[in-house]
């Protein structure tokens, strides 16, 4: 009663302000509420588009890494294609993926040919080193598809051949790629890559232009190319064309001199043995007859070509493991060819216009004879080499694919013009064709040489 009575006799003036002062503290109060629920709302949007970005960026790095191209025949965009790249300023870099648990580097040599929209790195025009055998885009082949595949390993990247640091790398060295012809095929195709940044002199070829050296003197940088197509010494009696005049002589237990008094010369070697030793011939050991292949002479026993082939590459790795100097040897494997329904001198040829997938060749009979000679003495020769660097660049397989990359008919300028359409014109199904599928085996190559 006397609160009813004291307030009502409050100056209404007073209660006024009072209700005036009420409304305003609420309504401040409402204002931050609401301004505080807006805060909450923007703070629960970004965190919400957070996840989202999060979850985006980390779904296409993964579906990023399985692009191959079109199944389809189409050729991928380059967007598509996933290709890492060498970093190296004055270091040089190492793949670090690996292919089975416990493994130090990644197997390059195992994988799969995809399409590449990008194409060539080189042209007949942008490069005058090609030899007119291989000058398959000169000498007028039709199909270019043969040009837009590279090889893709299965378990990683394959960085791609750059010829800056390629260049960089071998600065002050020398390199030899010793063989037979296809050492010469792959020795001008890595020329054409290196032309792109640099040309390089010719400054020694011998008489028939088999063995020839390059300087780039911008980096103080020897190239050569040996010819020695069966590694031991060996007097051969044929043509430029490959016709015979006579069996061949060879000596298993002899090194061939040409390439050997040069060994001490080089910092890095390629060196493989090859086709060559299909051929007849007769073998010799300490300077003496011991038998023949395919001689068809009654005086002489039949020996098969495998027991030559084996005893001349223990004889060169031999001379590896009793070396001194810290030479890096990558041992190439056997090349197979594609020639069908005959050989290069019996009508046979290969036009195919794409690679094969895996399972749908295997290598021919002769070809994995070679072929497990070669791995079979590699890893003899393996267990005995000390400070010289021993590895093996196995390009069987990843060759295997490719029928479509060699000249075939095109071997020669233009070889049906003016002639009858059903005319047989000898096929070189073994070289490749420049630019071609050999030229991702410097992408191979140069892996393997920085890595080690």
């Amino acid at each position: 009663m006397i609160l009813l009575t004291f307030a009502s006799s409050l100056p209404q003036k007073f209660i006024m302000k009072k209700m005036k002062v009420d409304m305003n503290n609420s309504q401040i109060i409402s204002n931050q509420w609401r301004n505080n629920q807006v805060f909450v709302k923007i703070a629960i949007c970004l965190i919400l588009i957070g996840f989202a970005f999060r979850f985006y960026f980390s779904s296409s790095i993964q579906i990023s890494g399985f692009i191959d191209g079109d199944d389809d025949g189409k050729l991928p965009s380059p967007q598509q294609l996933v290709v890492a790249n060498f970093t190296l300023s004055d270091q040089s870099p190492v793949n670090n993926n690996r292919t089975h648990e416990g493994s130090t580097e990644c197997d390059v040599f195992t994988g799969e040919w995809i399409r590449d929209a990008t194409g060539p790195r080189y042209t007949n025009h942008t490069c005058n080193t090609i030899e007119p055998h291989q000058n398959c885009m000169k000498n007028g082949r039709p199909d270019s598809d043969y040009l837009y595949w590279r090889w893709s390993p299965t378990d990683c990247n394959l960085p791609p051949f750059d010829p800056k640091i390629f260049l960089n790398f071998m600065k002050n060295k020398s390199m030899a790629f010793i063989g037979d012809s296809i050492s010469r095929n792959h020795v001008q195709s890595l020329l054409c890559i290196l032309s792109q940044i640099e040309e390089a002199d010719e400054v020694y070829h011998d008489e028939e232009y088999r063995s020839k050296k390059w300087f780039f003197k911008s980096h103080n940088f020897t190239l050569s190319v040996i010819w020695s197509p069966f590694l031991t010494k060996a007097n051969i009696y044929e043509d430029n064309d490959g016709h015979s005049m006579g069996p061949i002589e060879l000596h298993l237990d002899e090194l061939d001199l040409i390439w050997a008094n040069q060994f001490d010369d080089y910092n890095h070697i390629m060196i493989a043995g090859g086709k060559w030793f299909m051929k007849t011939a007769i073998y010799y050991e300490n300077a003496t007859i011991i038998g023949c292949h395919n001689c068809k002479n009654e005086n002489i026993s039949e020996i098969e070509f495998e027991y030559a082939y084996r005893k001349s590459l223990r004889t060169v790795f031999d001379f590896f493991t009793k070396s001194n100097r810290k030479v890096n040897v990558l041992f190439r494997s056997i090349t197979p060819d594609h020639f069908e329904n005959g050989e290069w001198n019996t009508g046979g040829y290969c036009n195919r216009t794409g690679p094969f997938k895996d399972g749908e060749i295997d290598v021919r009979d002769v070809d994995m004879i070679m072929r497990d000679v070669e791995l079979e003495e590699f890893e003899n020769a393996k267990q005995v080499i000390k400070g010289l660097g021993l590895r093996l660049f196995d390009t069987t397989r990843l060759s295997l694919l490719r029928p479509d990359g060699h000249p075939g008919p095109y071997r020669v300028f233009h070889p049906f013009d003016g002639k009858e359409t059903d005319l047989k014109v000898q096929n070189d199904c073994l070289h490749w064709c420049l630019p071609g599928p050999i030229d991702w085996w410097n992408d191979i190559m140069m892996n393997l040489l920085l890595s080690g």
